[in-house]
């Protein structure tokens, strides 16, 4: 599986870097998930297995997921023309092929857990951390769609260019978004947690590794340093920050 997410990702790299366009970037990484998933699933039914209810609701999950998140990523790009992360990475060919590899990677450490869920393929009826685990997952992807479409509905309106959103989701936190995809990836850990043993267990990287991608290194970090210097010196803005959790609703912290 992980194979399918790099050799899907270096393809569409070799056009894309010849181009200088990031514009299937967000695409590519959709296209990737979908087919790990797939790879999984036909994997499992060609070794003569019948796919049980846990790892087909999962399988969906995932793909439900990646569908949505694509697609809106996509249009954003296709409406705004660029995506600023990559306006000094795309003047070095290295670089850009770097972040194209790193997308590979992500898709696999982010859907890892999910596979090994297909893969070890559990027969057993659904107990109670699958029931806690898709509630979660439910809860977390209507969490970020919604928040995504609040963002984007703000973002249309003429009135509010340059303004920073206080609406709905995000009057509760500066990043429901991120929130919702940490709160989701950790639903499939949750159903994955009865099903793993010894070694298997690594599989819980996933979850690991978007609270820390999102948190630490490509996400808050750069959204909000960008705010930062955008408004930094605006008055809402700094009652914003100082009223509104970075990350969990209510109780999280605000710096």
């Amino acid at each position: 599986c992980a194979v399918v997410s790099f050799v899907v990702h270096w393809i569409i790299a070799v056009p894309s870097m010849l181009t200088s366009s990031e514009k299937y970037f967000d695409l590519t990484g959709m296209i990737a998930t979908l087919l790990v998933v797939l790879t999984a699933m036909f994997a499992l039914l060609n070794s003569g297995q019948q796919g049980s209810i846990r790892s087909t609701i999962v399988a969906i999950f995932v793909s439900i997921w990646t569908l949505r998140l694509g697609t809106f990523l996509y249009k954003r790009i296709v409406k705004s023309g660029e995506d600023t992360r990559f306006r000094e990475i795309k003047k070095s060919l290295p670089k850009f092929l770097m972040v194209w590899t790193l997308s590979a990677l992500w898709v696999f450490l982010t859907t890892v857990n999910a596979i090994t869920i297909i893969a070890l393929n559990p027969q057993e009826p659904l107990g109670p951390f699958f029931l806690i685990g898709a509630t979660l997952w439910i809860l977390g992807f209507a969490f970020e769609a919604v928040a995504d479409r609040q963002k984007k509905s703000f973002s249309e309106l003429a009135e509010n260019k340059d303004k920073f959103i206080t609406q709905g989701l995000w009057s509760i936190s500066r990043h429901p978004n991120y929130f919702g995809e940490i709160v989701l990836w950790t639903g499939i850990a949750i159903i994955s947690l009865p099903l793993l043993s010894g070694w298997q267990h690594i599989a819980l990287i996933s979850p690991v590794f978007v609270f820390l991608l999102l948190t630490k290194i490509s996400g808050l970090p750069f959204l909000e340093d960008k705010a930062e210097k955008k408004w930094g010196d605006v008055k809402d803005y700094i009652e914003y920050k100082n009223k509104t959790p970075v990350l969990v609703p209510f109780f999280g912290k605000k710096q």
